[in-house]
């Protein structure tokens, strides 16, 4: 039978994009995060936002500025009846003329001299609003970073755990293979390979829940970082920063100072403040300067030319006295808000930093113990294995130990990664993730 060449061809090929679809993408951290601050939806929005309120407190600055206006029009009248009051010197009136069309052209210039400070404040509450808004992108980018961080540990754990479940999936099988001679030849009961089968069944249930789990973890993050679907990232501890614990944690006080949340809710409450001083304005007359110039011609009656007119324009509302107070009232009402706000969320990072700094130092302990347990059940396996090969132990007594090996290797696995990710979470609620990475400039 002649093979296809062109089938032969295609398979070839197919089978490389296979491969290809799954090599796997070894990202350092360091990496993703600055994939995630470029291209995240999240940190995108955050300096949009920002860019707006820079558009707005522009827009509020204009107002400080004149305001000139030129305006012209040609009227078409129709029997108009002109009455002209002048008289001639033998007392006669002189005949009405005959007029069907008015020109008329007009420039106006306002400058605001004085408005209660009402400009001026709204000014400066703009500029406010707009470093609250960069805060805010700040505080954007270090939650941004913190996902990823958490999403590369849990990544880590999650392959590991797949990792050291295929070994041990495999060294059982291999125990079956094994066992099931033994039974056949009437060395081991029947009830030794069932339970042998038994705790393979269970690591393969583990393994395929840890597989899952690689899977969705890896979506998350190549959804966060817009990553072509195909991607898998492999983490290994590589990918973490070795200058990672050399950064040093911050006392309390400069910590919370670092705090991008904090530090928006300062720059919302100089803008209340400075709305206060915009609603207490109403109190205040408004000054203008005003010129204008106005060019007229009225057929056969009267032509106006280099009419130029100056001078000073005062306005107040009388109303406002009676008003305003509920204006101001609202505002301060809004400015207290903000400082209600700034209490709870200054006990909460002081909470956030010290629990943060109790999980930090709780990992490095689990990670000491963990190292301990992997020694000691690898040695109570070899124990236990060398006296089931001499008889001495019974069936059971191996699989717990082979279990508990198992699950100390992962439990250490998991410890290395907790250890890391703590620090990470201690630098986050300490307002230093972003400098941690050297991505102040980003």
């Amino acid at each position: 039978m002649k093979s296809n060449p062109i089938l032969l061809l295609a398979t070839f090929l197919l089978g490389i994009s296979n491969l290809q679809a799954q090599q796997k993408t070894n990202l350092s951290l360091h990496d993703a995060v600055v994939m995630a601050l470029e291209k995240n939806s999240e940190v995108s929005l955050s300096r949009t936002k920002a860019i707006t309120k820079n558009l707005e407190m522009q827009s509020v600055k204009n107002n400080q500025y004149p305001d000139f206006k030129i305006s012209g029009q040609y009227l078409r009248l129709t029997n108009a009846a002109v009455d002209l009051k002048t008289s001639s010197s033998n007392g006669n009136s002189s005949a009405s003329p005959q007029v069907n069309q008015l020109i008329l052209g007009q420039a106006n210039l306002t400058l605001p001299l004085f408005s209660g400070f009402k400009i001026q404040n709204s000014i400066q509450a703009s500029e406010s609003l707009y470093q609250a808004e960069m805060a805010k992108t700040s505080y954007t980018k270090e939650e941004t970073a913190m996902q990823i961080v958490q999403h590369y540990a849990d990544l880590y754990k999650a392959q590991k755990a797949v990792e050291l479940l295929k070994e041990s999936l495999k060294s059982g099988q291999q125990r079956i293979f094994d066992f099931t001679a033994a039974e056949q030849n009437g060395i081991i009961a029947r009830n030794d390979l069932l339970k042998t089968q038994l705790q393979v069944a269970k690591i393969q249930l583990t393994l395929d829940e840890a597989e899952k789990n690689v899977k969705l973890i890896n979506f998350y993050l190549i959804t966060l970082l817009k990553l072509a679907p195909e991607t898998q990232i492999e983490v290994n501890p590589s990918n973490i920063d070795p200058n990672l614990f050399s950064n040093t944690i911050q006392p309390e006080k400069e910590a919370i100072a670092n705090r991008k949340d904090l530090q928006a809710l300062n720059f919302q409450e100089k803008a209340s403040a400075s709305y206060v001083k915009v609603a207490k304005s109403g109190y205040y007359p408004s000054l203008n300067l005003v010129a204008g110039y106005t060019a007229l011609s009225l057929q056969n009656v009267v032509t106006v030319e280099n009419a130029m007119n100056f001078g000073i324009g005062v306005s107040y509302n009388l109303s406002s006295i009676f008003k305003n107070g509920k204006e101001v009232k609202m505002a301060q009402s809004k400015m207290l808000e903000v400082q209600q706000q700034k209490e709870i969320l200054t006990d909460a990072i002081k909470m956030e930093i010290l629990k943060a700094n109790e999980e930090y130092e709780l990992s490095l302990k689990q990670d000491k113990v963990y190292k301990e347990a992997v020694v000691q059940a690898t040695e109570n396996y070899r124990i236990v294995k060398d006296k089931y090969d001499n008889g001495l132990s019974e069936t059971k007594e191996l699989l717990d130990a082979d279990v508990e090996q198992l699950s100390s290797k992962i439990n250490l696995a998991y410890a290395k990664a907790n250890v890391a990710l703590k620090y990470y979470e201690l630098l986050n609620a300490s307002g230093q993730l972003i400098q941690s990475f050297n991505l102040t400039k980003n």
